[in-house]
Parts: structure tokens; C-alpha cells; sequence
């Protein structure tokens, strides 16, 4: 039966970034869907204050609809879609960037639910809580400061993150461009950041949101490294990669590599859908052993 893709994006982002990569996949002949995870899509929030010229006093008080989100609603929310299209056939599970963690949760939860779970140079936290890997070594080059620079009120009074991507700023841009999408003309990373949303919830799971051998470990997993990645360092990258193998190693990451930044792959869909179309005819692990 014809799989279907579930695609889970990452942090301010929404289903709208995966429609050209979902118009490749159709020309490929896949099905696919995008989801939006609770406070994302048409769910967000984008104030008055947010419009030009903002109202930065407006723009940092102003409450937003994620606040109060957790990482429990994200996967709750992402089961259900799971739910639905394992009705009409296996059900390939694709995360980028923080979307890693909501489908690494989802598989805990539900593995009965995923035939394949790909991770886009995406979060699967095994050791480490998300935050702790910050301090290690493959860290070290990332700059904190990337979003920091565009952080817009305190987190803690607004219950959520938000981030400036309509600033003017040219150092909190460049930072931007630098960490997710170096590889782009100008005119592309302002459009790409144009789909991004400013408000993204706290709540990035804790120790018990790990990969789970027990039930995560029973689904056939893909990463697709990104190899110009200086948001999640290709070093980075491998880490996980080596700590889920060593997880599970009777069920080891099927590794593929594309060529390009954080973003490329969004913005240049083709290699990355035809890299998702091989994967269709992959058999499980313990077919291939």
C-alpha cells in the first residue's frame, strides 16, 4: 500500500515551509501531510505590534496562543494525525530541526503507529536532555546569540519564546542567515523567514522524552544528515546518530546526506523528496539482516 509522509516541521515554523517539498513529492507520485503543531499554522499569533512600523512595547507584552503549550499537547495532537493516516496505510514519520523531539515522544508513545521515522537534521535526544547537549563539545561553534539577538520580551512573563523575524536589524539578521541558511541569496532567506512565526512554546521535554529502546527502538529509523548545518553542526548530527545506534544497535540508522544548510533543503525540495522516495521500498532492518 502507498505509504504516506507525515511531516513535522521545527521551532517558528508550520506546515506552510513543507509545500515545496510536498509538491515534489507529488510529482513524485507520494502522499504526504503537513502538520501544524498545537499554536502553529493559522493557530499562531501575529499581533498588531508585529506589523509595520511595530509597536516594540506592544510587540513584547502582547499575549500569544501557544503560551501554556507543552511537548505532551504537541504529540498528543501529532498521535492523532498518526491515527488517521495509518488508516489508510503505512505511515512515514519525517521531523526537522526541533520536530525531532514531538516525533521522538510520539514514537515512545505510539510506535505501532510509524512504519519509518526520519529525523532532517533533526533533535533525538538519547543521553542528554535537548538543552544539556548545548554545553558540549559539538555545540561549541553554534552562536547563542542567532535568536537571542531578535529575542523580543522575557520568556518567563510571556510563557513562550518570541523572536523578532520582521526585524531590520542587519546584525540580528546576519546572525540569522548565518545559523540557518548561509547558503542562500539575501532575497531567499527573507522570504523563507517570512513563513516563520514569532511566538514558539518553552516546553522542549525532559529525560522522560528521550528515545525509548523499548518502543522507539522497535521502529525502522532514517536520518538524513545535512551537511552545511552550522545550526545543528553536522558533529552534532553524528552524535546522535552513534548514540541511537548504540541505543538499539540490532535496529541502526539508515544515514543518508544531503549537501546544504539548515534551510536548503526547504527552499531546494528535489534531492530531499527524492531521498524520502527511496525510502518507501526499504525494507525494515530485519528484513535486510
Amino acid at each position: 500500500m502507498q505509504p504516506t509522509f507525515v511531516l513535522v516541521h521545527g521551532a517558528f515554523a508550520n506546515s506552510f515551509s513543507f509545500a515545496p517539498l510536498q509538491a515534489e513529492l507529488g510529482l513524485l507520485g507520494h502522499r504526504s501531510v503537513a502538520v501544524d503543531l498545537p499554536g502553529h499554522g493559522f493557530q499562531a499569533t501575529f499581533t498588531r505590534a508585529y506589523q509595520s512600523p511595530q509597536d516594540a512595547e506592544g510587540l513584547a507584552t502582547a499575549p500569544g496562543s501557544i503560551k501554556g503549550i507543552t511537548l505532551a499537547d504537541n504529540v498528543a495532537h501529532l498521535i492523532g494525525i498518526l491515527e488517521r493516516a495509518k488508516r489508510n496505510g503505512p505511515v512515514i514519520l519525517v521531523g526537522h530541526s526541533r520536530g525531532g523531539i514531538t516525533i521522538t515522544a510520539a514514537a515512545n508513545a505510539r510506535p505501532d503507529l510509524i512504519d519509518r521515522i526520519v529525523y532532517v537534521s533533526a533533535w533525538c535526544p538519547v543521553r542528554l536532555d535537548v538543552n544539556d547537549y548545548y554545553a558540549e563539545p559539538e555545540m561549541a561553534g553554534v552562536d547563542p546569540g542567532a535568536f537571542a539577538s531578535a529575542l523580543v520580551g522575557n520568556p518567563a512573563e510571556l510563557g513562550l519564546l518570541r523572536v523578532n523575524f520582521r526585524t531590520a536589524n542587519p546584525d540580528s539578521l546576519a546572525a540569522l542567515k548565518d545559523a540557518f541558511f548561509a547558503d542562500g541569496t539575501d532575497e531567499q532567506f527573507l522570504t523563507f523567514l517570512n513563513t516563520f512565526q514569532p511566538d514558539e512554546n518553552l516546553d522542549v521535554g525532559g529525560s522522560a522524552d528521550r528515545a525509548q529502546a523499548a518502543t522507539w527502538g522497535r521502529v525502522p529509523k532514517t536520518y538524513v544528515r545535512l551537511a552545511d548545518d552550522a545550526g545543528l553542526p553536522l558533529a552534532l548530527q553524528d552524535r546522535l546518530i552513534r548514540e541511537g545506534d548504540e541505543l538499539t544497535p540490532d535496529n541502526p540508522y539508515d544515514v543518508r546526506t544531503l549537501a546544504g544548510s539548515h534551510l536548503t533543503w526547504l527552499v531546494d525540495p528535489a534531492p530531499a523528496a527524492r531521498a524520502l522516495g527511496e525510502l518507501v521500498t526499504l525494507p525494515a532492518p530485519s528484513a535486510q539482516a
